[in-house]
């Protein structure tokens, strides 16, 4: 066992099965859970017994697991969709420490206790699919699939992003280079610097620059929770590289991101289809950096249904 779990109640070395699910429809249950000494915030949808899909939210330093869990949720019953914040993100507790290789084992430990040990299906886009992108190369027996939305295999991706933020500076007047040099660093000074930062950055997300709504912007980016201390400390170890290590990936893997994502630009999605043996490459014109629910739930529906999973 790589690490311990206990309900917020206290101890309960599983997760209970969802509330019913009459005429076809799960309910999502909602939890807090202690993984690895820190109580993280947990969704859970879908029968106790299927296999466990596990989903990442993105947002190094300032993501919630709410958005990706939604999307995927209509395949429970199939699956056992499990989605949780990262520790320091959302609603879980800000325990350190705060690394790629915790974020790992914190994952493990849902598997080995939450998920009874049997092989999972692993879900990430952006900052979440570096993170599934290092399980699968720490972990590469426990793994039914892979799916990668959006993301990179090392830190070199910033350099694509660099040249997008300098083809589309127009869209986002407010923010400058300083600021995204900024946020592949460990030097955002507080969580209120972290929140103007991505204000000023948001612009550059969005699907249709030319119906970018900054009061929409402005009144998401008030409520989420930034936390600076865990974005530094993420980026602290600048050294997230496994282009080596993907070949090691033995299951099947779905790759897919949007044509015109500026920040993990397609590039990135191709190397990373171009080295795991049995991968599958899709890529989605007009969209951006988050490619939209309903497109992405079909692909992955998709992908798992010609894999037989689950089988």
């Amino acid at each position: 066992m790589t690490g311990s779990i206990a309900t917020a109640a206290g101890a309960a070395p599983a997760m209970p099965a969802p509330p019913g699910h009459a005429g076809g429809a799960w309910k999502p249950e909602t939890m807090h859970v202690r993984i690895n000494g820190a109580m993280l915030a947990m969704s859970s949808i879908g029968p106790h017994d299927g296999m466990p899909l596990i989903v990442l939210h993105g947002g190094r330093g300032f993501g919630t697991h709410e958005g990706v869990f939604e999307t995927y949720a209509p395949l429970a019953g199939a699956f056992r969709i499990i989605g949780f914040d990262m520790r320091g993100h959302g609603e879980s507790e800000a325990l350190p420490p705060f690394t790629f290789s915790q974020m790992v084992r914190d994952i493990e430990t849902i598997r080995q206790d939450l998920c009874g040990g049997r092989r999972i299906v692993l879900l990430g886009g952006s900052f979440g699919g570096m993170i599934a992108l290092s399980y699968a190369i720490t972990h590469p027996d426990h793994l039914a699939a892979l799916i990668l939305r959006g993301t990179a295999p090392s830190w070199h991706h910033e350099i694509g992003a660099l040249e997008s933020f300098r083809a589309r500076a127009s869209r986002a007047p407010m923010a400058t280079e300083g600021m995204l040099d900024k946020l592949f660093t460990p030097t955002i000074e507080n969580d209120e610097e972290f929140r103007l930062i991505m204000f000023a950055l948001a612009p550059l997300y969005a699907e249709d620059p030319k119906s970018v709504d900054l009061d929409r912007m402005l009144s998401h980016v008030s409520r989420v929770r930034y936390n600076a201390r865990v974005h530094n400390d993420l980026f602290a170890d600048h050294s997230y590289d496994v282009v080596d290590r993907l070949a090691a990936i033995p299951c099947p893997t779905l790759v897919f991101c949007g044509a015109q994502d500026w920040i993990c630009p397609p590039d990135q999605s191709r190397l990373i289809a171009s080295r795991i043996p049995h991968a599958t490459l899709e890529i989605v014109a007009d969209a951006n950096h988050g490619v939209p629910g309903p497109v992405a739930l079909q692909l992955v529906s998709r992908f798992l249904e010609k894999q037989g999973l689950p089988g």
